[in-house]
Protein backbone atom coordinates (compact mmCIF):
# COMPACT_ATOMS: atom_id res chain seq x y z
CA UNK A 1 0.00 0.00 0.00
CA UNK A 2 1.30 3.43 -0.89
CA UNK A 3 0.68 6.43 1.33
CA UNK A 4 0.90 10.02 0.11
CA UNK A 5 0.77 13.03 2.41
CA UNK A 6 -0.39 16.48 1.31
CA UNK A 7 0.72 19.58 3.17
CA UNK A 8 2.65 17.97 6.00
CA UNK A 9 4.81 21.10 6.08
CA UNK A 10 1.89 23.43 6.81
CA UNK A 11 2.11 26.38 9.16
CA UNK A 12 -0.60 27.61 11.50
CA UNK A 13 -1.27 30.81 13.42
CA UNK A 14 1.84 32.63 14.57
CA UNK A 15 4.00 30.79 12.02
CA UNK A 16 4.12 27.61 14.11
CA UNK A 17 4.41 24.32 12.24
CA UNK A 18 1.49 21.94 12.62
CA UNK A 19 2.10 18.26 13.44
CA UNK A 20 -0.29 16.80 10.86
CA UNK A 21 -0.87 16.64 7.12
CA UNK A 22 -3.74 18.48 5.43
CA UNK A 23 -4.65 15.14 3.83
CA UNK A 24 -3.38 11.58 3.54
CA UNK A 25 -4.15 9.28 0.61
CA UNK A 26 -3.94 5.48 0.84
CA UNK A 27 -5.33 2.93 -1.65
CA UNK A 28 -7.87 5.33 -3.15
CA UNK A 29 -9.00 6.74 0.20
CA UNK A 30 -8.29 10.40 0.92
CA UNK A 31 -8.63 11.55 4.53
CA UNK A 32 -8.76 15.36 4.72
CA UNK A 33 -7.93 16.94 8.08
CA UNK A 34 -10.37 19.35 9.68
CA UNK A 35 -10.58 22.66 7.85
CA UNK A 36 -11.57 25.97 9.38
CA UNK A 37 -12.05 29.40 7.87
CA UNK A 38 -8.32 30.06 7.81
CA UNK A 39 -6.33 32.09 5.32
CA UNK A 40 -2.59 32.80 5.58
CA UNK A 41 -2.46 31.20 9.02
CA UNK A 42 -5.25 33.31 10.52
CA UNK A 43 -8.98 32.67 10.98
CA UNK A 44 -10.99 35.02 8.77
CA UNK A 45 -13.57 37.33 10.31
CA UNK A 46 -17.20 36.68 9.66
CA UNK A 47 -20.37 34.94 10.70
CA UNK A 48 -21.20 31.25 10.25
CA UNK A 49 -22.12 31.81 6.58
CA UNK A 50 -18.79 33.42 5.68
CA UNK A 51 -16.79 30.94 7.75
CA UNK A 52 -18.64 27.95 6.26
CA UNK A 53 -17.92 29.13 2.71
CA UNK A 54 -14.22 29.54 3.57
CA UNK A 55 -13.89 26.21 5.42
CA UNK A 56 -15.57 24.30 2.58
CA UNK A 57 -13.47 26.23 0.06
CA UNK A 58 -10.32 25.11 1.91
CA UNK A 59 -11.60 21.52 1.91
CA UNK A 60 -12.35 21.64 -1.84
CA UNK A 61 -8.88 23.06 -2.58
CA UNK A 62 -7.27 20.07 -0.86
CA UNK A 63 -9.52 17.64 -2.73
CA UNK A 64 -8.56 19.30 -6.01
CA UNK A 65 -4.85 19.23 -5.17
CA UNK A 66 -5.14 15.47 -4.60
CA UNK A 67 -7.13 15.06 -7.87
CA UNK A 68 -10.45 14.26 -6.17
CA UNK A 69 -13.77 16.04 -6.56
CA UNK A 70 -16.74 16.69 -4.33
CA UNK A 71 -18.46 13.70 -5.96
CA UNK A 72 -15.82 11.44 -4.37
CA UNK A 73 -16.62 12.54 -0.80
CA UNK A 74 -18.23 9.67 1.13
CA UNK A 75 -18.24 11.08 4.66
CA UNK A 76 -18.09 14.52 6.24
CA UNK A 77 -17.57 15.45 9.89
CA UNK A 78 -18.74 18.85 11.11
CA UNK A 79 -18.11 20.64 14.39
CA UNK A 80 -20.11 23.78 15.17
CA UNK A 81 -19.13 26.10 17.99
CA UNK A 82 -22.73 27.27 18.46
CA UNK A 83 -25.61 24.86 17.81
CA UNK A 84 -27.83 27.82 16.91
CA UNK A 85 -25.77 28.05 13.68
CA UNK A 86 -26.98 24.61 12.52
CA UNK A 87 -29.63 25.76 10.01
CA UNK A 88 -27.51 28.58 8.58
CA UNK A 89 -24.61 26.13 8.21
CA UNK A 90 -26.87 23.55 6.52
CA UNK A 91 -28.05 26.08 3.94
CA UNK A 92 -24.47 26.76 2.82
CA UNK A 93 -23.46 23.09 3.11
CA UNK A 94 -26.30 22.08 0.79
CA UNK A 95 -25.10 24.57 -1.85
CA UNK A 96 -21.90 22.52 -2.12
CA UNK A 97 -22.98 18.95 -1.31
CA UNK A 98 -26.64 18.96 -2.40
CA UNK A 99 -26.03 17.00 -5.63
CA UNK A 100 -23.59 14.58 -3.97
CA UNK A 101 -24.73 14.16 -0.34
CA UNK A 102 -22.21 12.13 1.67
CA UNK A 103 -22.79 10.51 5.04
CA UNK A 104 -22.34 13.14 7.74
CA UNK A 105 -22.00 13.73 11.45
CA UNK A 106 -22.51 17.19 12.94
CA UNK A 107 -21.83 17.99 16.58
CA UNK A 108 -21.48 21.02 18.81
CA UNK A 109 -17.98 21.43 20.23
CA UNK A 110 -15.68 24.04 21.68
CA UNK A 111 -13.06 24.90 19.07
CA UNK A 112 -9.28 24.82 19.41
CA UNK A 113 -9.03 28.09 17.47
CA UNK A 114 -11.38 31.07 17.45
CA UNK A 115 -13.68 29.85 14.68
CA UNK A 116 -17.33 28.91 14.26
CA UNK A 117 -17.02 25.70 12.22
CA UNK A 118 -14.58 22.91 11.37
CA UNK A 119 -15.12 20.37 8.58
CA UNK A 120 -13.21 17.21 7.64
CA UNK A 121 -13.96 14.52 5.08
CA UNK A 122 -13.10 11.13 3.66
CA UNK A 123 -13.16 10.67 -0.11
CA UNK A 124 -12.74 7.57 -2.24
CA UNK A 125 -11.77 7.10 -5.85
CA UNK A 126 -10.94 3.67 -7.31
CA UNK A 127 -7.38 3.25 -8.50
CA UNK A 128 -8.41 3.02 -12.17
CA UNK A 129 -10.21 6.40 -11.86
CA UNK A 130 -7.28 8.22 -10.28
CA UNK A 131 -4.73 10.22 -12.23
CA UNK A 132 -1.54 8.27 -12.68
CA UNK A 133 1.58 10.28 -13.43
CA UNK A 134 3.70 8.68 -16.07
Amino acid sequence: MSVKRYGAEQVGAGGKSLPFARAVEADGWLHVSGQVAMENGEVVDGNIVAQTHKAIGNLLAILKEADYGIEHVVRVGVWLDDPRDFWSFNKIYQEYFGAHPPARACVQSSMMVDCKVEIDCVAYKPKDARHVAG
